[in-house]
């Protein structure tokens, strides 16, 4: 009986070392997967923040098209323009550009506005930034 137990000793510490590389490696899968997770979601706020800020971008632009106080105005439809959001925390790190572009056809005047928004976090001078774009385009006519 002794001879069989002289044969096994030492496989516990092979299965052990088995267990152990195996346990490591699902570990690092699921830092890895968690990581990627993790910059998803920054990607999609940012994006979030991107479009809100296109939208407003627009709504700016077709507030200088059509004044609220309802009163006619001068239409001026700049070309190339840019527009700064407020200094609020959902607008932080974003900047928008804007353009114009204005078509007549039998007297009615067609307005097309795109507003392309870029959001970014961290050190841009550096490799450590994340930049999202977004761009929304609204018609508008008199």
């Amino acid at each position: 009986m002794n001879i069989g137990l002289a044969k096994q000793q030492g496989s516990a510490l092979v299965i052990g070392i088995f267990v152990i590389t195996v346990m490591f490696l699902m570990a690092a899968a699921l830092v890895n997967i968690l990581n990627d997770a993790d910059e998803q979601v920054n990607l999609e706020v940012l994006g979030t923040r991107a479009f809100a800020t296109a939208n407003s971008g627009a709504d700016a632009a077709l507030a200088q098209l059509f004044p609220l106080s309802g009163l006619p105005a001068d239409r001026v439809c700049a070309a190339n323009s840019s527009w700064t959001p407020p200094d609020l925390v959902g607008f932080h790190g974003c900047t928008v550009a804007l353009t114009c572009k204005a078509t007549t056809f039998s007297g009615v005047t067609q307005y097309l506005i795109t507003s392309e928004a870029t959001c970014a976090v961290g050190n841009c001078d550096g490799d450590s930034c994340i930049r999202v774009n977004r761009k929304v385009e609204v018609e508008a006519r008199d």
